[in-house]
């Protein structure tokens, strides 16, 4: 008996290792494949664009706009910006980086704590835009 429960536990961890694996792998070439995989972490909802910065910019602030944003603060340098904002009373925060040619990180963050059905909303106003340029 006790040789079937000691099969039975290395089958278990031999499984649990295995399937991290994988969700590795496929979590790496979904990241590289563009947008589509999302990390929401510390209140940021955090994906990549397939599109040059200054597109993935320009997207961004076409949603602001549409979104009826106040207060608009926009911070872009080089590589990197930041838009931040105010819309429908809840402060917004979107950075956008330059990770290669086409390739842009954007992160955004809705309210104090972050709201992920908030964040995801921007997000897909983001992708529509960038889908028209």
């Amino acid at each position: 008996m006790n040789n079937h429960k000691c099969h039975f536990i290395i089958c278990l961890f031999v499984l649990f290792l295995l399937s991290g694996c994988a969700a590795l792998v496929v979590g790496g070439a979904a990241v590289g494949a563009g947008a589509g995989t999302y990390f929401y972490t510390n209140g940021e909802l955090k994906t990549d664009y397939a599109a040059a910065f200054d597109k993935v910019w320009n997207a961004c602030e076409k949603t602001v706009a549409e979104m009826n944003g106040t207060d608009v603060q926009p911070v872009k340098e080089i590589a990197q910006g930041k838009i931040t904002t105010v819309i429908n009373g809840e402060k917004v925060q979107i950075e956008i980086a330059y990770r290669t040619k086409n390739q842009t990180s954007v992160a955004v963050r809705v309210g104090l704590l972050g709201n992920k059905l908030s964040s995801q909303r921007l997000h897909d106003k983001i992708a529509d835009h960038l889908a028209k340029i």
